[in-house]
């Protein structure tokens, strides 16, 4: 890996550079080397480690009820020029929330970029929360996403206009806000914030989508949450469920895609699916817990030679508080 590649590693999505280089690196899954020669089973097991060490990306049922959603309020704010109609992904950690926009971001940069090539264009802006926030901050996280210069003096509506022209003039179309829950309308703080994105969604042509944990009480009280209501659908993220037959089998089809997606050299095909009721019951049938106990003991195999998960390996792997004790999310603990 070159200096330049790993400068670029260490970029995060919530900068323009950070986000265009993530939205365009994928690493593709590995294929066995032609002679197994010491140098080329070296650089085989690295490439695998370093494939697994980034989450899979598969098609889950949110993931696709955001971005047939997301097509539609593309289309229909197109010709909009106020109260333009936005998304919001809620639920607890580990069901898919970030993942699902970040993909749909992805997803629709790569798109533009096809369309129109060459072009000067900044197609997505995703930036997150911070807690506690006020305007300015938020401001500043878009003016910081855009590399535009901030004086600390810089007061809020300069900042704000300067983002304004900016991705007016950069033809962006779709904006991200995560970590949404970091955000109480109820308060002083957190109503000035929420007149912020809605003076943004009014001066910049795009389709604002937020993501965040439970946000439902958070947002949608009062005139302003009465406001977003009005604007906003609401797409709940939820842990797979396991009690029909026909939930057991999406359960299993998801099992089956991270299986399909592995890189082992003994790993047999339908392992992981003997094993689907013990992954649901160890990941209390969230993604994101799944994700992480499938590669980690992916890398386990790689490390210890073995080259297949075992139930053995399974068991070792160290999963989130939210996942080994469910409780603890119902009640809010979950982050």
């Amino acid at each position: 890996m070159s200096p330049s590649d790993l400068v670029a590693e260490r970029l995060v999505p919530t900068t323009w550079e950070g986000w265009f280089h993530w939205a365009h690196h994928q690493i593709p899954k590995p294929q066995p080397p032609a002679r197994d020669t010491p140098a080329a089973c070296e650089r085989y097991d690295a490439d695998r480690l370093d494939y697994l060490g980034k989450p899979f990306v598969l098609e889950t049922p949110t993931i696709r009820t955001v971005m047939t959603a997301v097509r539609r309020l593309l289309i229909l704010n197109r010709h909009a020029t106020s109260a333009r109609r936005g998304l919001i992904l809620e639920g607890l950690g580990g069901t898919g929330k970030s993942t699902s926009v970040t993909e749909l971001g992805r997803t629709h940069h790569l798109s533009i970029d096809l369309r129109h090539p060459g072009h000067d264009r900044i197609p997505v802006v995703y930036i997150t929360v911070p807690a506690p926030a006020t305007a300015r901050m938020i401001a500043v996280e878009f003016a910081h996403f855009l590399a535009l210069p901030v004086r600390s003096r810089a007061n809020m509506p300069d900042i704000t206009e300067s983002v304004c022209r900016t991705l007016i003039d950069a033809r962006c179309d779709l904006i991200i806000v995560d970590e949404i829950h970091n955000l109480n309308i109820n308060t002083t703080h957190g109503g000035e914030v929420s007149d912020q994105l809605k003076y943004l969604s009014e001066r910049i042509p795009a389709t604002f989508v937020y993501a965040g944990i439970n946000v439902r009480d958070n947002l949608f009280t009062g005139p302003r949450g009465q406001q977003l209501a009005s604007r906003f659908a609401l797409v709940p993220t939820r842990p797979f469920a396991y009690g029909t037959a026909g939930q057991r089998k999406e359960w299993e089809t998801m099992v089956a895609s991270f299986e399909a997606a592995l890189c082992l050299r003994q790993h047999r095909t339908g392992t992981l699916a003997r094993h689907s009721e013990y992954l649901y019951t160890r990941t209390n049938g969230r993604i994101g817990s799944l994700s992480t106990l499938v590669r980690g003991a992916a890398i386990d195999a790689i490390l210890t030679t073995k080259e297949r998960i075992t139930r053995d390996i399974l068991d070792d792997q160290l999963l989130d508080h939210a996942a080994e004790n469910p409780g603890a999310a119902k009640n809010g603990q979950s982050a």
